[in-house]
């Protein structure tokens, strides 16, 4: 029911997707009303669940969560929590999912907090997986630690990467550089048995330097919004300039297969689908405002992250790291 256009993408998204994966089941769960007026026809691998409120997209998160039991969020993750879905895609309200995913399914043991998680491209042609995104605003070097695990494990699991390595978003890449907190985290990711490259800085997100980069939640969100904002940008000036006379639409016409492979490989519906990671169960969050092969690229990652056991993965690391490895202070 979430997002910019609720149902009217989201739905028809999950069936095409569906289609094409014979394997998987899908469960849409809202106000049966909405949800069967966007359906045609029966589908026996295709189930709606209703659900008798919706969170608003700017909800206050403790609202939607103390007040909103049967929203369609809160029964979504319900049913991840109960095992009769293996996991939680919605393109909502992401303060409200946050929270009610972490009340509902809880943090795994010895983490503290969950963080998001998402895919950028790179120069390499690979992906760039940082976190956090802004679950988290303030954060200590302990939980900056738990980050670089919990990236590392999704990525050997999607990845199949043996030993993905991690970098520490900084101003440098000294170790000196910094504020306290990102140089004691710098040296928690030293002694963790990860494949720890050091300090990174902005641009080698881009450049495919690392496989994860590790940040705060303020952070991690500026560097999307003005990533974002940038690519916007390009592509704007890009069409304004060909379009100044004949001669450069000329040239341009001439482009377009070049162009249309640049658009796909910046599409970021394409990379659309950030995972809540931490929590004893999976949950996606879409971008509010997917259109339905954006919706449909969140509902692969929940698939992917499905089959490859994330929370399991990093259950088990967390475990192993617990003790000498781990701060005492995180390890609950």
């Amino acid at each position: 029911m979430g997002g910019d256009h609720g149902p009217h993408v989201t739905v028809p998204a999950a069936l095409e997707f569906q289609a094409r994966l014979p394997d998987v089941e899908v469960v849409l769960v809202g106000l049966r009303d909405a949800i069967e007026a966007r359906l045609s026809g029966t589908n026996p691998r295709v189930r709606i669940h209703p659900a008798s409120e919706v969170v608003a997209m700017d909800e206050p998160p403790a609202q939607a969560l103390r007040y909103k039991k049967d929203s369609s969020m809160r029964v979504a993750v319900n049913l991840v929590k109960s095992g009769e879905a293996h996991a939680c895609v919605s393109a909502g309200n992401t303060g409200a999912l946050m929270a009610i995913s972490r009340f509902v399914l809880k943090t795994l043991p010895a983490i503290d907090r969950p963080a998001i998680a998402t895919v950028l491209p790179n120069s390499r042609r690979t992906n760039t997986y940082v976190l956090d995104l802004g679950a988290n605003v303030d954060c200590g070097a302990e939980h900056l630690l738990q980050f670089g695990i919990m990236g590392a494990m999704l990525v050997a699991a999607v990845e199949h990467k043996e030993r993905p390595s991690v970098g520490l978003l900084n101003i440098g890449v000294e170790d000196i550089k910094g504020n306290e907190t990102v140089k004691q985290a710098g040296e928690l990711l030293r002694s963790s048995g990860l494949n720890f490259y050091g300090n990174v800085e902005g641009d080698d997100i881009y450049k495919g330097t690392t496989d994860v980069v590790v940040c705060d939640g303020f952070v991690g969100n500026s560097v999307l919004k003005a990533s974002e904002g940038v690519a916007k940008m390009l592509l704007s000036f890009l069409r304004n300039e060909f379009k100044r006379n004949p001669w450069r639409m000329a040239i341009a016409w001439l482009a377009t297969p070049v162009f249309n492979a640049l658009r796909e490989r910046m599409d970021p519906g394409k990379y659309n689908g950030a995972s809540l990671l931490g929590l004893r169960g999976i949950v996606i969050k879409s971008h509010g405002s997917a259109d339905a092969f954006a919706f449909g690229q969140a509902l692969g990652r929940a698939v992917d992250e499905v089959r490859n056991e994330v929370p399991q993965r990093i259950a088990q690391r967390m475990l192993q790291l617990q003790g000498p490895a781990l701060p005492r202070s995180s390890v609950q």
